[in-house]
């Protein structure tokens, strides 16, 4: 009979490639994972994976068995669930991704709404920004996502399924006194002699900024990189740096001006899981409760601009 701890083990690898990447992932030791992978060629008497050189790969009947091992996983949380379910009651853990700037204005008010709604619910809170979080949902990583649909760098397959939460402008942020805060709005090529705060490198937000200075007409200078939005805000707040910026992660305890672009941009944000995954009552009281959210006012702007057209979401 087939070990369906043995079977995740597969399937994460084809979805990871390496066996040390599978390790990290579930917290387990290179030597458990190859044990428990070699038992399973045991099992099913079949060799399911080779060596070349120092790495490994599958076999045909290993990729066969992969794939099948997602189908036969889902099928068991399907039925698992549906038993869970006879008292209608969400329980259990369901493990959100969210990113940072949305983990206290949107991910926490829900956790705190469905501990008094479903107290045996378990929501485990993990900040992963766009690049991070799509991987980790179709790897099993995460039940539930909250990112921006606009990220280029995920593929939106018919394998997900998005639901919109709304448009957050991307703003300007400027220290206190500087002389485009006297403007409404600000066309970035006004911004060519600024020097820059951004987020790491191949981030999402590090990404945008660079590509729309390149847009209009230059290349950013960039003094700091950040990966935490209260050291970026800082930064600007004391060394008269700028940066770009979702709204919802601007808060009012920064002595810092935000104006909106021109043109506009926003990033359209949404809550995505996996289609064909098992919709357990739990995973669907953390999607309603995320979109039945009390008004968020950078949620509410108008979109999609220049930037969301580029990345429209398929249904």
């Amino acid at each position: 009979m087939l070990n369906s701890g043995r079977l995740h083990l597969l399937s994460q690898l084809d979805t990871l490639g390496t066996v040390r990447a599978v390790a990290d992932t579930l917290h387990l030791s290179a030597s458990t994972v190859s044990q428990q992978l070699a038992v399973l060629e045991t099992e099913t008497r079949c060799r399911l994976i080779e060596r070349t050189g120092r790495r490994v790969r599958l076999t045909p009947a290993g990729l066969l068995l992969a794939r099948r091992a997602r189908e036969i996983l889902d099928r068991m949380a399907d039925a698992e669930a549906e038993l869970r379910a006879l008292n209608d009651e969400p329980i259990g853990t369901v493990r959100l991704a969210v990113f940072q700037s949305a983990i206290y204005s949107l991910a926490v008010p829900a956790a705190n709404r469905l501990a008094t709604t479903h107290p045996h619910l378990r929501l485990e809170l993990v900040e992963m920004e766009p690049h991070e979080s799509g991987p980790a949902l179709r790897s099993g990583e995460a039940d539930v996502i909250v990112t921006t649909t606009d990220y280029s760098g995920l593929t939106w397959g018919t394998d997900l399924d998005v639901m919109s939460l709304g448009s957050d402008p991307v703003l300007l942020v400027l220290p206190n006194g500087h002389p485009l805060a006297a403007r409404a709005a600000v066309d970035l090529a006004a911004c060519k002699e600024e020097t820059w705060a951004c987020d790491r490198p191949q981030s999402y937000m590090a990404d945008l900024t660079v590509r729309l200075c390149r847009e209009s007409g230059f290349e950013p200078r960039v003094a700091c990189r950040f990966s935490n939005y209260l050291m970026l805000l800082r930064h600007v707040e004391t060394t008269g740096s700028i940066a770009l910026l979702p709204a919802l992660a601007v808060t009012a305890d920064h002595a810092v001006v935000t104006r909106r672009l021109s043109p506009p941009v926003h990033r359209n944000v949404a809550v995505v899981v996996r289609r064909g995954a098992p919709q357990r009552a739990a995973v669907n009281a953390v999607i309603a409760a995320l979109r039945d959210h009390p008004e968020i006012e950078a949620l509410s702007a108008p979109g999609p601009s220049r930037e969301g057209r580029e990345a429209a979401p398929r249904p």
